[in-house]
């Protein structure tokens, strides 16, 4: 599975709900290590071993996953973090 290249934002016309989360989506690559990973989502979010491995494992079998969700501001946030980490993240809005 392949990441999309840009962040998904709503087509022109398309009603965008504020109300509804951000979720940050990272995805499969083959430059990072399944350990890389995993550290760099306890640095960010704070999660434990455990969850950090659940999604790492996630991200490795399913090609991607969502690692957290919250507010567009955050989550551009959390996303531009993950990039600056060498991961590649994207945001899309919650369905």
């Amino acid at each position: 599975m392949t990441a999309p290249s840009t962040t998904l934002e709503p087509e022109v016309g398309e009603a965008i709900d504020f109300d509804r989360p951000w979720k940050v989506l990272v995805w499969d690559d083959p430059i990072n290590l399944m350990s890389y990973v995993a550290f760099v989502f306890r640095k960010l979010f704070g999660y434990s071993e455990e969850k950090a491995n659940r999604l790492m494992m996630q991200v490795h079998t399913e090609g991607k996953a969502v690692v957290n969700s919250g507010p567009k501001e955050k989550a551009e946030m959390d996303v531009f973090r993950l990039q600056e980490h060498g991961l590649w993240a994207t945001l899309e809005q919650d369905s």
